[in-house]
């Protein structure tokens, strides 16, 4: 499960990691005024339209908040305050694939220890359509079963806080999926080790299903 990640960002989303990385650093104070629109635009050399976008993804962030008739100010420095999916909109690849690979091992390992038969049926009909779809090169329909394989595992922890967690990554990694990939050859790499995962799961073996989804993210080589 390790495809490879391709930004797509507008320029507004650029100000607004840029405007972000200062307020991050301590160029602004909490409460402090943030410079007019005109002054901004200066300083990151772009139009009016782009940086009242970039202001507005970072008052929906919780960093900025707007007084009517006052002006925009620092509302958090310290990115507290920041939703989970803003913060992965912002986060390095690496970063991404570095927390999404520990949080798969341990959602294998606690949905082999807690699945129940309905979750292995699902997981079966996911895997299975996921096969059939890469066999007939569809895109698309591997992308939709192979989120929802995912999802299954992770609702089959018994989790609530771990799989709601995780699932903030495979929404983003579904948009990067649509975005990136053209056939389903990554689809038929490692089918034998999504076997391998499941059948972990099936006979309730942590110690298996926590081992083959840490061969399939790349974890244990």
């Amino acid at each position: 499960m390790n495809p490879v990640h391709i930004s797509h960002r507008s320029l507004a989303d650029e100000v607004a990691s840029l405007l972000q990385d200062n307020i991050l650093k301590g160029e602004y104070k909490v409460n402090q005024k943030l410079p007019v629109e005109a002054k901004l635009m200066e300083i990151y050399g772009v139009g009016r339209s782009t940086v009242r976008e970039a202001v507005k993804t970072l008052v929906n962030s919780g960093f900025l908040r707007v007084e009517q008739g006052k002006g925009t100010f620092i509302e958090d420095n310290t990115g507290m305050n920041e939703p989970l999916n803003q913060r992965l909109k912002r986060a390095s690849p690496q970063d991404i694939m570095d927390v999404r690979q520990m949080l798969e091992i341990k959602i294998a390992e606690k949905a082999a220890s807690n699945r129940t038969g309905n979750d292995i049926s699902k997981l079966e009909h996911f895997l299975n359509k996921r096969a059939k779809a890469a066999d007939q090169n569809l895109p698309e329909e591997c992308i939709e079963a192979h989120i929802n394989f995912f999802q299954v595992l992770a609702d089959a922890s018994k989790n609530d806080l771990l799989s709601g967690f995780y699932k903030q990554f495979l929404l983003q990694l579904k948009t990067e999926m649509l975005e990136n990939m053209k056939d389903t050859s990554f689809f038929k790499e490692k089918r034998d080790y999504y076997q391998n995962l499941l059948d972990g799961v099936l006979r309730q073996d942590a110690k298996k299903a926590a081992f083959w989804s840490g061969k399939i993210n790349g974890t244990i080589i």
